[in-house]
């Protein structure tokens, strides 16, 4: 079932071979076997590569990288830390917005969508690309670190002048796929509530982003979500 999933072209012609190794079969495998236990996983496989349809290879400028998907019903949609417009917005959502505030000045939005994002170039990935319900980090280890960590090598490898904005450890764990001379790194603590306030409020990320990318003359990231 779900290594019949593809990518969108622009990312399967630099990744197709991945889906041939040992540890996407078994990966596979054990979501299949997860499947056939009646877990509930998210996102639905038709979004667990969402991400890599809104956000085109070489459209990519910034990587905004997390840990996992939520894991409450309704949350996941393939797209790191972002939600549906209908669902309430999850408490690490909340503390980007305020850091958003801070950082641009900008109003917080009423919903979680992050897809404007995503359509300007921004790949909200996450490490880990799928979760049972309830059970936040029950896919750790299962092999989806070694597939994101093959599509941040392949970025680092093929694109410059990217911005990597690695929030928490799990995130920061990958900086060794990434080139820091050819790039912007952007390491602060994870936004969720039980870690902000070690270093992610007041890290400016927003606008260190669009500076890189003037600097480079590289357009800019709207970031407003209120238009």
């Amino acid at each position: 079932m779900y290594k019949k999933l593809k990518l969108d072209n622009s990312w399967n012609k630099k990744l197709k071979s991945e889906f041939d190794k040992d540890y996407m079969q078994a990966l596979d495998r054990f979501l299949n076997e997860e499947t056939l236990k009646e877990k509930i996983i998210f996102p639905p496989s038709e979004k667990i590569f969402n991400a890599f349809y809104l956000t085109k290879f070489k459209d990519v400028k910034v990587i905004i990288l997390g840990q996992d998907p939520y894991h409450g019903i309704g949350q996941a949609n393939g797209l790191s830390f972002s939600v549906g417009k209908e669902i309430k917005i999850p408490p690490s959502l909340i503390n980007i917005y305020k850091e958003l505030e801070s950082d641009l000045g900008l109003s917080r939005p009423n919903h979680g969508d992050l897809r404007k994002w995503s359509s300007q170039g921004v790949l909200l990935l996450n490490s880990v690309l799928t979760v049972e319900k309830g059970k936040p980090s029950s896919h750790a280890d299962k092999g989806w670190e070694s597939f994101t960590d093959q599509i941040l090598l392949t970025l680092s490898d093929l694109q410059k002048n990217l911005v990597f904005v690695l929030w928490g450890k799990k995130a920061q764990e990958k900086i060794n796929f990434l080139k820091p001379i050819d790039n912007l790194i952007i390491r602060s603590a994870h936004p969720s509530p039980f870690s902000a306030n070690n270093g992610f409020f007041g890290s400016k990320p927003f606008s260190r982003t669009n500076e890189y990318l003037q600097k480079h003359k590289i357009k800019l990231i709207d970031w407003d979500l209120n238009n």
